[in-house]
This record gives C-alpha cells, sequence and structure tokens, in this order.
C-alpha cells in the first residue's frame, strides 16, 4: 500500500505522514508542487531519521503521478470530506494508492474524477476536518488491519 500526498502545503505534517509510512512498511508518494521545499528542514525534522526507511516516489505532477499509478495497476483512494463511504466500510487492497489532498484545498475535481473510490471519515457536526496527518493515520491503519487480517478485496 502506498500513501500519497497531493501537492502538500505543510512540511510538518508531510513529515509526519512519512514517518508513519516507515514505521508501518508503506510506500510514500508526493505529487509536486509542494508548498515548501522537500529538503525543508521542518519537513527533515518531522520525519526525523525515519526518512531513510520508507520508500519515497516523487512525482512532478499530477499527470505523471497518474502515468505511474496506472502502470502499476494501482487503484485509487482519495480521503475526501466530500465523500460518502465511511473509510471503515471500504475493502482495501494490498497495491491501493490512499490519496489525502492539500491541507489548504483538499484535491482539484480531476483527482476526484480519477479515483476508484473516495472515503470519508464521519465528523461530528459542525466539525469540518481532521489534520491531514491525523486523517492518513486513521485510514492507513483500518487498511493495515484489514491486509494483515486477509480481509482485503481487490
Amino acid at each position: 500500500m502506498t500513501i500519497a500526498l497531493f501537492q502538500p502545503d505543510i512540511p510538518q505534517n508531510a513529515g509526519t505522514i512519512l514517518r508513519m509510512c516507515a514505521c508501518l512498511g508503506l510506500g510514500a508518494a508526493i505529487i509536486e508542487p509542494a508548498g515548501f521545499p522537500v529538503s525543508d528542514r521542518h519537513f527533515r525534522r518531522a520525519g526525523m531519521d525515519y526518512l531513510a526507511h520508507v520508500d519515497i516516489a516523487r512525482h512532478s505532477s499530477w499527470s505523471a503521478f497518474e502515468a505511474w499509478r496506472r502502470a502499476r495497476g494501482a487503484r485509487l483512494l482519495v480521503l475526501s470530506t466530500k465523500a460518502s463511504v465511511p473509510y471503515t466500510d471500504f475493502i482495501y487492497a494490498p497495491g491501493d494508492i490512499l490519496l489525502l489532498g492539500r491541507e489548504s484545498a483538499g484535491a482539484p475535481e480531476a483527482v476526484h474524477a480519477a479515483a476508484d473510490a473516495r472515503l470519508l471519515i464521519p465528523l461530528r457536526a459542525p466539525m469540518r476536518s481532521l489534520n491531514v496527518a491525523v486523517a492518513a493515520a486513521m485510514a492507513a491503519g483500518e487498511a493495515v488491519r484489514q491486509i494483515r487480517l486477509g480481509v482485503a478485496g481487490g
């Protein structure tokens, strides 16, 4: 499984997500342009020495990422506040790519249109959204749980 970050804005969130990927044995993809230099000290501080333990695929654009994903035959799952399928009701597969949008704007319609599934973390009203790193951890945790238990489908 891979966690993809669409044009991330906040280096600390990206570093935290990459650290989680290293700890859980997940791949990572960064779709640029990012809102910070990927070598930024805040990014490195949040990821600490864990970044050496995660396979990070960097893509210069959405179209470059899409070509990479399609060549792998991977399903694209977009975590979105605009989705209707709860992330806990979805059946994950080992090759899936879970994409999170920008902290400031989410993912554009082109990303949503390309998705094989759009997943939601149900929130209590009037709350709008979770921190992107928290959302990534929740959905990745459920996906890893299913895959390791052999629940995953595809």
